[in-house]
């Protein structure tokens, strides 16, 4: 491809820059005159975002939805789907109400829409940013072609706790690979044009800091430093901003003594006069509301608090629309503060071209061809497989052999509604295969298998009832445990192979999903001991929506797939990847500890100025444990391959730079196992004197690779000033000179080293 003249170039950039301002000029118009004719109370009403009753994910449910939309009291609906359903309720808005305005309608499509992909940790795994945007393009086409134009992803929560269930939906621990996601999330999802039909606003969230609670007990409380925020937790909220993300959503904890939703220095200094955001902030459900049991008032305080802080719209507790005419009347709030805000919401529908045309998302017979395609499906079961993550392979035990029977035993082994995963709200559970319909499907009469329940998910009934909300039911046995232990091994006995498909179900993670103890359950661990001991191979084909505790499993089963949960493939995908048409690549992006007593544990901590020397386990008077060293049990980036994969040593092509030269930084992959397959190369630093403390590396960079068996080749990075920037004390963004380190490996502990200076 050519490269535009540098004339050209600045010609095409002044020609987008004037077409941009043209447009800004026409809708600001627009607005000016729509909102000229509109009451106080209409001006309101556009605040007010409530549910259809769909696949709601809080406690309140919205009433007299049909009276408000005439009355023009509703901006927008989320949790409603289908062409007819949307059309009826938009045809309410600009044929009934007395100025026409269309109404915005929203979901939380999380990891797909009816084609669903991996949970957000899962896709985090495949490190592959073209098929992340991929599963956002994906989902914007087929919820925009069932009405929807606004979603509420993507999460970009940082979280080192897994005891925080709604790891799950995030990309893990780590500011770099997160940001990366988020940007590619958010141009999956709004495309190059958000007036074509077939995109979706995205709305980030949650701003900020929601994956820091405390104890990792959801809607906790948050306390850091500025220091860790700007360096840690913002960065992937600001590169969805900075990709485009048309609105952002609040988060539910407090943030230095004040929750966010009532944060001004939150939602007015940092999000709009540091980072430049010029859209819509909506709350999370209730969130107005619940700023009572923060202590901040009764809601009509707490609703002037949240508008007075930079907040536009208000999900389902409908504290705007009754309040905010009293705080007006009363000078609580202003007349520019409600325009504001009235504004903003307006733009966002405009930007979507729904003043054009309302209707442009109603069309049945799109909802008909776009959903659920073969094409759609292909390309679920290929994420799926790519983000599975190999923890152990003793002996080479995988991949299986495409003959024979295998006995795929355990309470998630025939379950279809858990294949999705938590937040897969959109989901057709009872048209989703189960592990055992999806294996059987994708291995034909190759293969014989038999199944067996083998344990209840959980050996208390109440737990797994809490455990299985939302239809994710999973049938209890309640037979005696050893019962159904010994009927799983009979049933076992003429297999080849046990495949033990153990862990969580889908809702044992994700929002309001904490857990303390994060060991596979007991009546699990007691049939997977059973299974063990009959000699025959078992591989453990782990569900999880967060990192396990897994250190007895590590030390005695010779095989463990981590699946997450894969979305509507699962079954196809797991098959694909146990009997080895598809080479497992996936890494790790959180940290697995050894214990809950670790967390939170992370690869990018900083040093202690009393730390442990490399390889110890205990040293009196140094950072560590008595019982256990301070390890993980699988770090970061971690994922094994049915081939290995050899580094070279890593090769500078200068020892110092300047801040303005680069140094280029090559290291020679070697597939030398027997297997075809892709390895993710990762990048890291470790900047080794500073004005504040650093950590002791810092993911900076990630290529996969495919590599033939017997292939090598050189895998380049370059590094520059950007990547050696940090916010110090000052909040300064800088690069201090002095040395350098710089890793290159296979995971975040399995590195090459070499040194370098900044002059």
């Amino acid at each position: 491809m050519k490269r535009l003249p540098i004339w050209m170039l600045g010609v095409a950039i002044a020609w987008s820059v004037s077409v941009k301002a043209q447009t800004d000029t026409k809708m600001n118009q627009f607005i000016s005159e729509l909102m000229g004719k509109m009451t106080i109370e209409e001006k309101i009403g556009q605040l007010n975002l409530v549910t259809g009753g769909e696949a709601v994910t809080g406690s309140v449910v919205s009433t007299g939805v049909e009276a408000k939309i005439k009355a023009g009291e509703i901006g927008g609906i989320f949790s409603m789907s289908s062409p007819a359903k949307i059309r009826a309720a938009q045809e309410l808005a600009v044929k009934q109400s007395r100025l026409g305005i269309p109404i915005i309608f929203g979901m939380d499509v999380i990891h797909g829409y009816k084609t669903m992909f991996p949970i957000p940790l899962g896709l985090a795994s495949t490190w592959d940013m073209g098929l992340i945007r991929e599963s956002a393009r994906i989902a914007a086409v087929e919820a925009s072609a069932d009405g929807l134009n606004w979603t509420f992803s993507p999460m970009v929560d940082i979280s080192r706790d897994p005891r925080w269930g709604r790891i799950s939906e995030g990309s893990g621990e780590d500011t770099y690979l997160s940001a990366r996601i988020a940007t590619e999330m958010v141009k999956g999802y709004q495309g190059d044009d958000l007036t074509a039909h077939n995109t979706l606003m995205a709305c980030v969230k949650h701003f900020a800091l929601y994956g820091a609670a405390e104890a990792g007990r959801d809607y906790h409380t948050t306390d850091m430093s500025l220091h860790r925020m700007y360096n840690e937790y913002f960065p992937p909220y600001k590169a969805a901003i900075d990709a485009g993300a048309g609105t952002v959503m609040t988060s539910f904890n407090d943030i230095n003594g004040v929750p966010a939703t009532a944060n001004k220095w939150l939602m007015t200094d940092v999000l709009r006069n540091q980072w430049g955001f010029k859209g819509m902030v909506v709350t999370d459900y209730t969130a107005i509301n619940e700023l009572i049991d923060h202590g901040l008032g009764d809601l009509q305080t707490v609703s002037a608090l949240a508008l007075k802080a930079g907040v536009h719209m208000d999900m389902v507790g409908e504290g705007y629309l009754t309040t905010l005419k009293k705080s007006l009347d009363e000078g609580k709030v202003t007349q520019t503060e409600i325009d504001e805000a009235c504004r903003l919401i307006l733009e966002t529908k405009y930007k979507l071209g729904l003043f054009d045309d309302p209707f442009r998302y109603c069309d049945e017979e799109r909802a008909k061809n776009s959903i659920l395609t073969p094409a759609h499906l292909a390309k679920a079961r290929e994420i799926a497989g790519k983000s599975f993550v190999l923890l152990k392979n003793e002996n080479n035990i995988l991949p299986l052999k495409k003959n024979g029977t295998v006995a795929l035993i355990g309470p998630l082994s025939n379950t279809r509604a858990n294949m999705p995963g938590t937040w897969s709200v959109s989901a057709d559970l009872e048209n989703t295969p189960s592990l055992l319909e999806g294996m059987q499907a994708a291995l034909g009469d190759n293969v014989k298998m038999v199944q067996h329940l083998g344990a209840n998910l959980l050996s208390d009934a109440a737990y797994q009832e809490r455990a299985t909300m939302f239809g994710r039911t999973i049938p209890r046995d309640e037979r005696p445990e050893a019962e159904i232990i010994a009927e799983a091994l009979t049933v076992a006995e003429s297999a080849d192979v046990i495949v033990a498909a153990l862990g969580e179900s889908s809702e044992m993670s994700g929002e309001s999903s904490s857990r303390t103890d994060l060991d596979i359950p007991d009546t699990q661990k007691r049939l997977l001991e059973a299974l063990l001991k009959t000699g025959k191979p078992v591989v453990l084909v782990l569900f999880t929506g967060r990192p396990l505790t897994l250190t007895w499993e590590h030390g005695h089963v010779p095989a463990i797939l981590n699946v997450w949960f894969g979305g509507t493939e699962t079954g196809k995908a797991v098959a694909d990847v146990l009997f080895g048409d598809v080479n497992p690549s996936g890494k790790l992006p959180a940290t697995f500890p050894q214990n809950v007593g670790q967390i939170p544990l992370y690869y990018s901590a900083k040093n202690t100025g009393r730390p442990l020397a490399a390889g110890a386990w205990f040293e009196k008077f140094r950072s560590n444990y008595l019982d256990v060293t301070n390890e993980p049990l699988y770090p970061f980036g971690y994922g094994l391959s049915y081939t290995t994969f050899t580094y070279g040593d890593i090769q500078l092509d200068k020892n110092s730079m300047k801040a303005d030269e680069k140094i280029i930084a090559t290291v020679t992959v070697t597939n030398s196992g027997n297997y075809d397959g892709e390895e993710v190369v990762q990048l890291y630093i470790r900047d080794l004197v500073g004005s504040v403390t650093r950590p002791v590396k810092e993911l900076k960079g990630f290529q996969k690779i495919f590599l033939k068996k017997g292939e090598s080749r050189n895998v380049v990075f370059e590094i520059g000033i950007e990547d050696l920037k940090f916010y110090n004390n000052a909040l300064e963004f800088v690069a201090e000179p002095g040395d350098f380190k710089l890793f290159i490996g296979t995971n975040s502990s399995d590195v090459k080293e070499a040194d370098f200076l900044l002059r």
